[in-house]
């Protein structure tokens, strides 16, 4: 299956955690894209997309988002899997906290494509539009909390595969 990750970083963060994903599921570097750089026939070529932003300010999108989702929302992705995964602040912002990825979902859902990569984080109480049925939509990095992307990172990358 072609796996693409696109991505957008300010501070460094989203950008390590893609070059991370890449490396755990064995992906070349050129399927990893910066959004900011990539074009819509690189993620049209994929069958499975993994789409990365962090989240700024009271629950918005990485800067360089804004462009590519607009393009992307028009692009040919009707039976394209797509997995979202972000970056955000727990502590500081626990209402907002990762909402970058519902954004994302929500102006794709439109789109035919189909959503997968949700994880079971039951106990948790978190707020944000990015959690569901105790389920995050994706996954959810807490920079305040660093220890916890491990585990959660290998439960994302086996709901994405098992899918």
């Amino acid at each position: 299956m072609t796996t693409g990750i696109f991505y957008g970083s300010s501070t460094g963060n989203t950008a390590a955690l893609a070059k991370q994903i890449a490396t755990k599921l064995g992906l070349a570097v050129a399927a990893v894209h910066e959004v900011s750089k990539a074009t819509i026939s690189d993620a049209e070529a994929c069958e499975l997309l993994l789409l990365g932003s962090s989240t700024w300010g009271l629950g918005e999108l990485q800067d360089d988002w804004y462009d590519f989702l607009a393009r992307l929302k028009k692009a040919s992705l009707s039976g394209k899997r797509v997995a979202l995964f972000g970056c955000g602040d727990s502590g500081g912002f626990s209402d907002t906290f990762c909402d970058a990825l519902a954004i994302i979902r929500d102006e794709l859902a439109a789109t035919g494509c189909i959503f997968v990569g949700q994880i079971d984080l039951s106990g948790n109480n978190y707020s944000s539009r990015a959690f569901e049925d105790g389920k995050a939509i994706g996954l959810t990095v807490d920079d305040s909390a660093p220890e916890a992307t491990g585990a959660r990172l290998e439960a994302w990358i086996e709901a994405i595969t098992n899918s």
